[in-house]
């Protein structure tokens, strides 16, 4: 029931942030903080305790819910999913840490509900049932419209709504495939389901025309929570206005959970239209590489150049996936890692210089390395990282997915690879020019002059993130082989299902490793 109790520690700090008088701030902040920290301290048990030679789900249970559907509530995890459960629980109190002084109104109220955004996301990434994924996918929806809606900024509503409806747009969809698998599996064999590992199975025989919109169904709900080029207008807008703690939610986990759908449900349970559409899929993937960085290029808003990279550098993970190959699919695993880190991290630092000065526009700055040396020293470190330089975390997701593109059979060709890596030439000009037009020079504006650098709680809140960074760049293995048996099943099964000669998953449902309660 491990997995049950990572869900019930945030609800269960929601219950006590409820009970709470609401002028108990104080105790309503250390109250989120300590749940969010237990869950975090519950996922790296799983993750030493997780077995990465093992391919299947661990840890699974399963409980009945709505039989005559064979609907139930059926969790369970696997080196992909395991990594992103470990980033969610890392950031949420990272996140709330930051925002220890900079929420001030309806304090309650926003704690609560970055609690709940927490249950959301881990709810995505460990279901296992797709009428449960459907749920945890919808839920996520209203504590992040919310949280932008009332504390964002000048903007907030719009934002807010925008990413709404995007996103609700998608997710209908999505429903519809849902049932319309379900009511496939009840033709074919024998009853009504939306257990994944029943339809793993049974969805690849699927005839392809059928199948095609299953797929772009899927791909489509998904696509738009990455962002991928051009279903991308919502994010800058999002990012924009949310509070520091909602983007580097937004930016760390949420748009994770566009890429895991394509690798959990796109994938697998559509391989025939996979190949279909995989080159006009990475194709849109390095549009977004290029497009996102040269956008980035001309921001005068700090916060929206980071929210434009965010399209960039996810559509790395987009070419990883589609290149179908084992260092593309472990690449792109440790991009969606990286990118939390990293970006995670450009918008902690981007809302610590805002709570200082009320602007985010790079021409109101300049010189400011002479003033706040430590916060300069932070930032180059992680806008280097954010650029994919080598020893830092960035390089190695890059690394993988550009080499697994290039020898890709199923791209046919370099210049995806080719192109990508353009990518990485971008990056390291929006960032490095912003870094110097923000930290170099003379101190020009007066109100930069006396600035404080850093706080204790801020060191505390960035040197968590900076050693995860400095770590997944020396020794990477740490986490990718925790990864790697489950990347490798899962090419090796959309290859068999190519062939016509499917290899059952249905056998990695129950591993001896496992528990499962009915």
């Amino acid at each position: 029931m491990i997995l049950s109790l990572l869900l019930a520690l945030p609800l269960a700090g929601v219950l006590v942030i409820a009970l709470l008088r609401k002028e108990s701030t104080t105790a309503i902040k250390v109250t989120g903080l300590v749940f969010s920290i237990l869950a975090f301290a519950v996922s790296v048990w799983v993750f030493l305790r997780f077995d990465g030679a093992n391919p299947g789900m661990q840890f699974v249970e399963k409980f009945s819910w709505i039989p005559s559907l064979d609907v139930s509530y059926h969790l369970g995890i696997d080196g992909i999913s395991l990594l992103l459960v470990v980033l969610t629980t890392f950031l949420t109190p990272i996140a709330l840490l930051a925002s220890w002084d900079s929420i001030t109104q309806r304090l309650k109220g926003f704690v609560a509900l970055m609690l709940l955004l927490e249950v959301g996301t881990l709810g995505v990434f460990l279901a296992l049932d797709l009428f449960l994924f459907y749920l945890f996918w919808e839920f996520m929806l209203i504590p992040m419209y919310f949280i932008i809606g009332i504390w964002g900024g000048a903007e907030r509503v719009y934002a807010a709504v925008k990413f709404f409806l995007f996103t609700i747009v998608g997710s209908l969809l999505m429903l519809v495939a849902i049932i319309w698998l379900g009511a496939y599996a009840a033709r074919t064999a024998g009853g009504f389901t939306t257990d994944l590992m029943k339809l793993y199975t049974i969805a690849p025989t699927i005839p392809m025309a059928v199948q095609s919109w299953m797929f772009l169904a899927f791909t489509l709900s998904f696509a738009i929570k990455i962002p991928i080029f051009p279903l991308h207008t919502w994010l800058p807008d999002a990012h924009v206005q949310a509070p520091t703690a909602g983007s580097v939610i937004l930016a760390g986990v949420l748009l994770k959970m566009g890429t895991y759908g394509l690798i959990r449900f796109s994938l697998p349970l559509f391989p025939a239209a996979t190949f279909a559409y995989l080159p006009y899929l990475a194709g849109l993937g390095v549009i977004g590489i290029i497009y996102g960085a040269l956008v980035s290029m001309v921001q005068p808003d700090l916060k929206k150049l980071v929210a434009y990279s965010s399209v960039s550098h996810l559509g790395f993970v987009v070419l990883g996936i589609f290149a179908l190959t084992e260092e593309g699919m472990q690449g792109s695993v440790i991009q969606m890692i990286n990118h939390g880190l990293s970006t995670g991290a450009l918008f902690l630092l981007v809302g610590m210089i805002y709570d200082r000065r009320h602007t985010r526009m790079i021409k109101d700055f300049g010189g400011l390395a002479r003033v706040m040396p430590v916060f300069a020293t932070f930032f180059m470190i992680v806008a280097l990282s954010s650029a994919g330089l080598p020893g830092l975390n960035g390089f190695v997701g890059e690394f993988l997915i550009l080499v697994g593109s290039f020898k890709s059979d199923y791209l046919a060709s370099p210049w995806f690879a080719i192109f990508g890596t353009s990518g990485v030439i971008f990056a390291a000009v929006y960032l490095l020019w912003s870094y110097q037009r923000v930290f170099f020079g003379t101190v020009e504006n007066p109100e930069n002059q006396k600035l404080q650098d850093l706080s204790k709680r801020e060191w505390a809140v960035l040197i968590p993130v900076v050693v995860f960074i400095v770590w997944i760049g020396f020794y990477p293995s740490t986490f990718l082989s925790k990864s790697a048996a489950t990347s490798k099943h899962l090419i090796e099964q959309i290859e068999a299902s190519r062939r016509g000669q499917q290899r059952p998953v249905g056998d990695l449902s129950q591993p001896a490793s496992e528990t499962v309660v009915r």
